[in-house]
C-alpha cells in the first residue's frame, strides 16, 4: 500500500472518528441542557406555586389597652400583612403609659375617663399612617383592679366600662370593645405572648421541602407574672394529667397540643399583697404606732384606717379600731418583713398531691420561666437583672437594701417617687417569699426564672397574646411552608429565568452553528 493511499485511509478513519466524538458530545450537551432545562422549569414552578403569595400591599397594626389596677397602659403593635400566621412577626412599635390611676379608680369620677385616655389615643393617631386607621383594631382588657370592682359592684363596674367604650369608639379606628379579662385568660395570654416571641411555638420549615424540622430546645416556657392586685403562675407541667380542670387549659398551636396549667391570685399583687399585710399587722399594733419591718428605718408614714378597709383584700382582717389613723414606722429588717408576708400564704390545708397556698393546687415546676410585670420592674430597679444572680446572693443584697436608712436611700435615689421609692424593700421580699415559698421554688429551680422586660423590643405581658387570639393570628395547625421573604422570592425566579435563557441559547447554537463549538478540535 502506498504513502498517499495510507495517508487517505488514515485521513478518513480520523475522520470517521471525529465524527462520532462530536455526535456524543453533542448528545451528551444536549442531554445536560435538557436536563437543566427540566430541573430549571421544576424550580421554577415549586418556588411560584409555593411562594406566590400577595406581596404585602400594607402595614398592620393593632392596638390594645392593658387597664391594670395601677395604671393604664396602651401598646401598638404592627406586622407583614402577609405574614400574619408566621410566629415572631408581630412585634411592638409603640408604648404609652396612661398618666394617672387604673380605671378602677375613677368609678366616682367618670366623666374624666375621656380626657384619661386622649394623650395616649392621639398618639396612636400619630404612630399609625391615616389611612389605616379605620382598619386598625383597638382592644381594651381590664385586669385585677376591675375584677375587685366587680366583686364589691358589678353595676359600677359595668358603669365604667360603657364610659371607657364610649370614650373609645369616638376615635377613628376599629373599636372592638372594652371588657374584664378573667384571671385565667391573664395567666394564659401573658404564656402565649413570652413563647410566641421567643420562638417556642413554630417549626422551622425549609422552602423547598413541606415537612417541617424542629429546632433546637423546643419547650416552652412557663409565665410568672405581678400585677399591682394579682399574680398569675402558667406553665405545661411534666404530668399532662392534672388534679384540678379549673386550673387547665388545652392549646392547640401550629400543629402542637398543649395542655398547660395556670391560676391566678386575686389579692396577691403586689400592691394589694401591701395592704393585706398593714392589716393584718394592725390588729397587735399598740398606740396607734405600726413598727414595720418592710419599710426602712427612719420611714413615717401615715395611714387611713378607712383607706386600709377599702378593698375587698382586706375584709377577712377587718376590725374595729380605736383610731381612725395609724402611723407606720420603719425599722428595716428583711427576715421580720420576710416571716410576716409569709403569714399571708395559708399552707394548713392542701386537698391535693402538692399546692402552692391557700389550697390552691400547683403541679411540680417544669422547665424554664420568664418573671415579668412587676417581677422585673421591682427586681431591676433593685439591680438583680444585670447578671444571673443565686437565690441567696438576692437574698442577702435584699437585706442590706431594707436595712439601709431611709434619708440615705432617698439620696441615692433622688429621683424616684418616694411612694414607689419607700415600697421596694417590702415587694423585693415579698417576691421572694411569693416564689420560694409561695410557688416552692429552690435554690436550683431558681436559676431557671430569667427576669425578662422586653423580648425582641416587644414587652413582656399578656397584651400581645390576647390580640393574637382575638385576630386570629396564631393558626391551630403548622402552615405547609414558611413564604421566603421578598428578595429571596425574586433573586430565585430571576436566577431560573437566566438559566433557561443560557440554556436555550446553547441549545440554538448546538443546532445552528455547531462549527462554534468544534472549530477548535479540527
Amino acid at each position: 500500500m502506498g504513502r498517499e493511499e495510507l495517508f487517505l485511509t488514515f485521513s478518513f478513519s480520523s475522520g470517521f472518528q471525529e465524527s462520532n466524538v462530536k455526535t456524543f458530545c453533542s448528545k451528551n450537551i444536549l442531554a445536560i441542557l435538557g436536563f437543566s432545562s427540566i430541573i430549571a422549569v421544576i424550580a421554577l414552578l415549586a418556588v411560584g406555586l409555593t411562594q406566590n403569595k400577595t406581596l404585602p400591599e400594607n402595614i398592620k397594626y393593632g392596638i390594645v389597652l392593658d387597664a391594670g389596677s395601677s395604671h393604664t397602659s396602651l401598646y401598638i403593635y404592627k406586622w407583614p400583612a402577609e405574614k400574619e400566621n408566621d410566629t415572631g412577626v408581630v412585634h411592638q412599635v409603640e408604648e404609652c403609659r396612661v398618666k394617672g390611676p387604673g380605671i378602677s379608680k375613677y368609678v366616682q369620677k367618670v366623666n374624666e375617663i375621656g380626657i384619661y385616655l386622649t394623650d395616649c389615643m392621639e398618639r396612636a393617631r400619630e404612630v399609625i399612617p391615616r389611612s389605616q386607621h379605620q382598619e386598625t383594631p383597638v382592644y381594651l382588657g381590664a385586669t385585677a383592679g376591675m375584677r375587685l370592682l366587680r366583686m364589691e359592684s358589678e353595676e359600677l363596674a359595668d358603669r365604667v366600662l360603657d364610659v371607657v367604650e364610649r370614650s373609645l369608639s369616638n376615635y377613628p379606628f376599629d373599636f372592638q370593645g372594652a371588657r374584664i379579662i378573667t384571671g385565667q385568660e391573664e395567666g394564659a395570654y401573658g404564656w402565649i405572648t413570652i413563647n410566641y416571641l421567643l420562638g417556642k411555638f413554630s417549626q422551622k420549615t425549609r422552602w423547598f421541602s413541606i415537612v417541617p424540622y424542629e429546632t433546637n430546645n423546643q419547650e416552652t416556657f412557663g409565665a410568672l407574672d405581678l400585677g399591682g392586685a394579682s399574680t398569675q403562675i402558667t406553665f405545661v407541667p411534666q404530668n399532662q394529667t392534672t388534679e384540678s380542670p379549673d386550673n387547665a387549659l388545652q392549646f392547640r398551636l401550629y400543629g402542637k397540643d398543649y395542655n398547660v396549667y395556670t391560676h391566678s391570685f386575686l389579692c396577691y399583687g403586689k400592691d394589694q399583697a401591701l395592704w393585706q399585710k398593714l392589716a393584718k399587722d394592725i390588729q397587735v399594733a399598740s398606740n396607734e404606732i405600726l413598727r414595720d419591718p418592710c419599710f426602712h428605718p427612719g420611714y413615717k408614714k401615715v395611714v387611713n384606717v378607712s383607706d386600709l378597709y377599702k378593698t375587698p383584700c382586706t375584709k377577712r382582717f377587718e376590725m374595729t379600731l380605736p383610731f381612725q389613723q395609724f402611723e407606720i414606722q420603719g425599722i428595716g429588717n428583711y427576715q421580720q418583713c420576710h416571716q410576716s408576708i409569709l403569714e399571708l400564704f395559708n399552707t394548713s390545708y392542701c386537698p391535693y398531691s402538692q399546692c402552692a397556698f391557700n389550697g390552691i393546687f400547683l403541679p411540680p415546676l417544669q422547665g424554664d420561666f420568664g418573671a415579668f410585670s412587676a417581677f422585673y420592674f421591682v427586681m431591676n430597679f433593685l439591680n438583680l437583672t444585670s447578671e444571673k444572680f443565686s437565690q441567696e446572693k438576692v437574698t442577702e443584697m435584699m437585706k442590706k437594701f431594707c436595712s439601709q436608712p431611709w434619708e440615705e436611700i432617698k439620696t441615692s435615689y433622688a429621683g424616684v417617687k418616694e411612694k414607689y421609692l419607700s415600697e421596694y424593700c417590702f415587694s423585693g421580699t415579698y417576691i421572694l417569699s411569693l416564689l420560694l415559698q409561695g410557688y416552692h421554688f429552690t435554690a436550683d429551680s431558681w436559676e431557671h426564672i430569667h427576669f425578662i422586660g422586653k423580648i425582641q423590643g416587644s414587652d413582656a405581658g399578656w397584651t400581645l397574646g390576647y390580640m393574637l387570639n382575638l385576630t386570629n393570628m396564631i393558626p391551630a395547625e403548622q402552615p405547609l411552608s414558611t413564604p421566603l421573604s421578598h428578595s429571596t422570592y425574586v433573586f430565585l425566579m430571576v436566577l431560573f429565568s437566566l438559566v433557561l435563557v443560557i440554556v436555550a441559547i446553547i441549545g440554538l447554537l448546538i443546532f445552528h452553528k455547531p462549527s462554534y463549538f468544534w472549530k477548535d478540535m479540527v
